[in-house]
């Protein structure tokens, strides 16, 4: 569905409002700190964020997707890290809402909404990222129940989630692999251990954590769709959910950081006059807003598709690469132009610039984003 804009904009604004007086103020702190945004994320939860894409029919705010990437972008301004609270959040929904059976929405889709279960995507392994199909945590069928073993990395909400979608294989020797990867939904319980936290360079305050399961037992209820051998199309249609949360959380970062540097531009004098009436400066900033605006557009583009019930896996796939590099950029030329305070904690460049290198990796590397990219082109002007 898409949203009245008038409606989307009285919501963007009030995510605004949330980030610049309740954010903003302590986003520094809580990120030194590496502690995690409890009142933030109750805070979150009064706003209805965690039901944004839900249907109303589950008491979610049914978002589309185009609102939804507006929302996380202005997160983003305040602080990057709240956004990854949200993503694989409603990415495990999407999954659910999109291939799950009635039962399974009538189950988990309502407490996903208000926030009652706070989900996550176990997905990523040791020695399996962007090779999905590689991953090796297995699910065998014993009775009514699955048994699932194997150890996941980097799970975001792994600590604090409530809920988890898992994806294992129920056929090792499916031939391609990934025809035997099959998605299930399971709480925590015995056999589900959160073994360490994962430090990282920036993304701090929210969790990333490495899980296990040991005989961790599932009820075949759980089965995402209720058939074995789904799970890696299940995963791939909430991934491209997944990459535009990434581009819309590249676009408000290198947002924030522009906003710093034209407004230090403008301020700090050399030889006599602002550093912004200096043309080496004037170019920086000139380029800095134009490929923001550039990268802005290309997320909504793909989010608008994802709205139409297309597939859009090359649009939010460019839109996650030309983002992300964008970010990176922008924070970068924003300390510099910021110059030895952009080095410091007194200014929040620096977080935007330990922050930035995350999107270009998340949810798909940018290498993986162009074979992506390419392969789709070849498809489509095939000769």
């Amino acid at each position: 569905m898409n949203i009245a804009t008038d409606v989307r904009e009285e919501i963007v604004a009030t995510v605004r409002r949330f980030v610049e007086r309740e954010v903003m103020p302590v986003a520094s702190e809580l990120e030194h700190a590496n502690e995690y945004p409890h009142q933030l994320v109750a805070r979150m939860r009064e706003l209805g964020l965690f039901g944004a894409t839900i249907p109303q029919e589950y008491g979610g705010l049914g978002l589309d997707v185009t609102t939804y990437a507006m929302v996380v972008q202005e997160l983003c301004k305040g602080w990057m890290s709240l956004s990854g609270v949200l993503n694989t959040h409603l990415m495990l929904a999407y999954m659910l809402r999109m291939h799950g059976t009635d039962d399974q929405k009538q189950r988990y889709l309502p407490a996903m909404a208000s926030g009652e279960h706070h989900g996550a995507l176990c997905l990523t392994e040791p020695h399996a990222g962007s090779d999905v199909q590689r991953i090796r945590t297995s699910a065998v069928r014993q009775g009514d129940m699955y048994r699932i073993n194997g150890s996941k990395m980097f799970i975001t909400n792994a600590r604090y989630g409530t809920v988890y979608a898992i994806a294992a294989k129920t056929d090792k020797d499916a031939n391609p692999p990934y025809r035997g990867i099959s998605m299930f939904v399971g709480e925590k319980g015995p056999g589900l251990t959160v073994s360490r936290d994962i430090d990282k360079l920036g993304y701090k305050g929210i969790e990333t954590c490495e899980v296990n399961f040991e005989d961790y037992l599932v009820p075949a209820g759980n089965l995402i769709g209720g058939v074995e051998g789904k799970g890696f199309g299940h995963v791939m249609s909430g991934l491209e959910v997944g990459r535009i949360n990434i581009a819309a959380r590249a676009v408000g970062v290198a947002e924030a950081a522009f906003d710093q540097a034209i407004r230090y531009a403008q301020q700090r004098e050399t030889f006599g006059k602002p550093i912004a009436e200096h043309q080496a400066i004037q170019l920086k900033l000139a380029d800095m807003a134009t490929k923001i605006e550039a990268a802005r557009l290309l997320t909504y583009q793909a989010a608008d598709k994802k709205d139409r019930g297309e597939r859009c896996d090359v649009e939010a796939g460019m839109a996650k690469l030309f983002a992300s590099e964008t970010c990176l950029e922008v924070a970068t030329e924003a300390m510099r132009i910021l110059g030895g305070y952009g080095y410091t904690k007194e200014f929040p460049v620096e977080r935007y610039f330990r922050d930035a290198p995350l999107m270009i990796i998340g949810e798909g590397t940018n290498e993986i984003q162009r074979l992506v990219i390419a392969r789709q082109l070849l498809q489509r002007h095939k000769i």
